[in-house]
């Protein structure tokens, strides 16, 4: 195989600010966006119309569906513009129009480990931590502080609110209020 065919595949019509560090194999799709603080590692696929701003580090293999916006801004109102970051593993997949803020005070990550499913229209709010293998169905809304261990299924359409911790295995019903933290291996539905 020739290093031609390593070498990143990006569309036209794609703004990449030539800072921005991307990988062997990554493929940009039309009009995505990526700011000069992003590092795209190999073999990420990223769709079209997909913004990447702010400081971002994507592992490899990872796939960001179309309208996805990751590293902008927290949505916190003590955010003064110190330099922060979203941290991302391998083999995520992140669908269309999900939402990544970074932290809010210097030096603080949002971040996500490896083989996540985020499914369509999920918010991840400032400092949210998401370990491995975890299913997050569509339109999940999550405050800035979440922890969420590994292998933990969340149903759609619910609100997760600040600084809640979801335990390992667990496993939380569609259209949930979640206030309070859920332990490992608990189902959690109300």
């Amino acid at each position: 195989m020739g290093s031609s065919a390593l070498a990143p595949q990006i569309h036209p019509t794609a703004v990449v600010d030539p800072a921005a560090q991307i990988e062997a194999g990554v493929s940009i799709g039309p009009y995505a966006v990526i700011g000069p603080e992003v590092r795209i590692g190999s073999g990420t696929s990223i769709g079209p119309h997909v913004v990447l701003d702010g400081r971002v580090r994507l592992g490899r293999d990872n796939k960001i569906f179309a309208g996805a916006c990751i590293g902008q801004e927290p949505q916190d109102l003590k955010y003064r513009g110190a330099p922060t970051e979203v941290v991302i593993g391998d083999q995520n997949t992140i669908r269309e129009c999900v939402t990544i803020n970074r932290g809010t005070n210097e030096g603080e990550i949002t971040r996500i480990g490896d083989r996540n499913l985020l499914m369509a229209y999920c918010h991840l709010g400032h400092q949210c931590e998401l370990a491995n293998d975890i299913i997050m169905s569509n339109a999940i809304q999550v405050a800035g502080h979440v922890v969420i261990e590994d292998r933990a299924v969340i149903g759609g359409c619910l609100g997760i609110h600040q600084f809640v911790h979801i335990g390992r295995m667990a496993m939380v019903g569609g259209m949930t209020r979640v206030d309070r933290d859920v332990p490992p291996f608990c189902l959690v539905e109300g």
